[in-house]
């Protein structure tokens, strides 16, 4: 696909197919900020969606080709095309009107900051960019940040700074991130996902190999080395290397570890074995170290002081959807999560183990069915943590249902290894039975990646509704 000036466009109209993703929703901010003429389109509302609206961006719900008539230029996701043809990307073709990938247009804007930093990882990306957000905006950088999740902290999962440096969350996603210009480059740990594209795990290492290899030899490469695959790419690509580990040998390495009350972690850190002094973080769980250090690895090599480092991952208190409080109701808490991957559900219910709990529940919603399918067996380990599990049905996302796996093949399997689970197939399903049954000190966690967090919000709703209705019935009969 031929180069496309974004610059030429600004007093064109450009057209977004699936607005509603996190980072096309942030790339249409954006350009909206810098005074473009944006529109948009995607299959459902939402609260992304209704957020650009009150922006002023016209979106249109449901995808048909009329939605970009009068569109100078197309700008669509990798999602929209492994989904077969989408009708408006149909029509753009027909019409010859051009097409630009969400991630070529990121790689674009990022190619204008000398200071562009891009976090990768199979896990954690979201949190680490988050935190590194943080600290870059308190140490009065002015960074310009794109996010994987609404941060509260720069208003959304977009801010536009003035400065010089640049921030974003790399997926490596249909090799997205290949299309990046970073002069830093940060990688948290490499797993298998994404298996409908990758083949296999050598292909999800050689992407990352080649997206190490686009920082240039003056710039910073950081990466765990706890994680095999990060450390075997740390040795292969050589640039300004800064690694991390916790207890083990690193530039800066993380040590006696302490949790409070509410599972929430802090730790010593040293850097070249100088002591760097204590770190409290206001997340929980043993994984947000990692995720910490980076952003710590990072800001330090940006110049950022050790006192603002520290006073910024204190005041970093979580990300929408990453381990977040929904609510309280009669002693019950209903936290939501973005986990979707094995690894990512596993350290989400060993993080709730520190968090006080009688009962622990976890309500999941497998997301696509090829990872359903080809993840199977690590699903099986996932919950280990939870008291009961509850899946729903398997949202397909960008995936056609085949009939090669079903929610109901996850349940039996789970237990038949002696995990107590039932399948409940919608959120309605869910919401009746939980109501009924949790107790004063129970903790709820809803987690995957689509809209499981509608089940925690209802779930909430409902209770709230009983609470009113039984004070209601108590005042009749007093």
């Amino acid at each position: 696909m031929k180069y496309i000036d974004i610059k030429q466009y600004k007093n064109k109209r450009i057209h977004f197919i699936g607005i509603g993703g996190i980072s096309m929703s942030g790339l249409a901010e954006y350009l909206h900020t810098k005074g473009y003429n944006v529109t948009g389109s995607d299959v459902m509302d939402s609260y992304i969606i209704s957020d650009l609206q009150n922006k002023g961006i016209k979106i249109a719900i449901g995808h048909k080709a009329s939605n970009i008539e009068g569109a100078d230029l197309v700008v669509f996701t990798s999602a929209i095309i492994t989904n077969g043809e989408n009708p408006e990307m149909a029509e753009a073709k027909k019409q010859n009107i051009p097409l630009l990938n969400r991630a070529a247009l990121m790689g674009q804007i990022m190619s204008e900051f000398p200071r562009s930093v891009a976090v990768a990882g199979t896990h954690g990306k979201t949190t680490s960019t988050s935190m590194l957000s943080i600290i870059m905006t308190q140490a009065q950088l002015d960074p310009t940040i794109f996010v994987g999740g609404k941060l509260d902290g720069i208003g959304g999962n977009v801010r536009v700074g003035k400065g010089s440096y640049f921030l974003v969350e790399a997926c490596e996603f249909s090799g997205s991130f290949l299309e990046m210009d970073p002069y830093m480059a940060i990688v948290l740990n490499i797993d298998n996902d994404h298996l409908d594209y990758f083949k296999d795990m050598d292909e999800i290492y050689d992407s990352f190999y080649k997206f190490a290899n686009l920082v240039p030899d003056n710039g910073f490469l950081i990466g765990c080395v706890d994680d095999p695959l990060v450390n075997r790419l740390m040795t292969e690509v050589k640039r300004h290397n800064i690694t991390f580990s916790i207890g083990g040998k690193a530039d800066w390495v993380a040590q006696d570890l302490k949790y409070d009350k509410r599972g929430n972690v802090s730790f010593r850190a040293s850097y070249k074995n100088q002591d760097m002094g204590r770190f409290t973080l206001n997340v929980p769980g043993k994984h947000n170290i990692y995720n910490a250090l980076a952003a710590i690895a990072a800001a330090w090599a940006l110049g950022v002081s050790q006192e603002v480092i520290r006073y910024g991952l204190a005041s970093y208190t979580g990300t929408h959807r990453r381990f977040e409080t929904k609510g309280i109701v009669e002693g019950v808490t209903i936290i939501d999560d973005y986990g979707h991957h094995p690894t990512e559900i596993r350290l989400t219910l060993e993080a709730a183990q520190n968090y006080p709990h009688k009962k622990l529940w976890c309500v999941f919603q497998p997301y696509t069915f090829s990872r359903t399918k080809l993840l199977f067996d690590d699903f099986l380990d996932a919950f280990h943590g939870a008291h009961e599990v509850i899946i729903t049905d398997i949202m397909g996302g960008r995936e056609q249902d085949t009939g090669e796996i079903h929610a109901l093949d996850l349940v039996d399997a789970l237990k038949a290894r002696g995990k107590v689970c039932r399948y409940l197939p919608t959120f309605e399903d869910v919401v009746n039975f939980l109501s009924d049954r949790v107790e004063p000190g129970d903790v709820v966690i809803t987690t995957g990646c689509g809209n499981v967090y509608l089940a925690a919000e209802m779930l909430i709703q409902r209770m709230q509704e009983m609470l009113v209705a039984a004070s209601a019935e108590i005042s009749d009969y007093e």
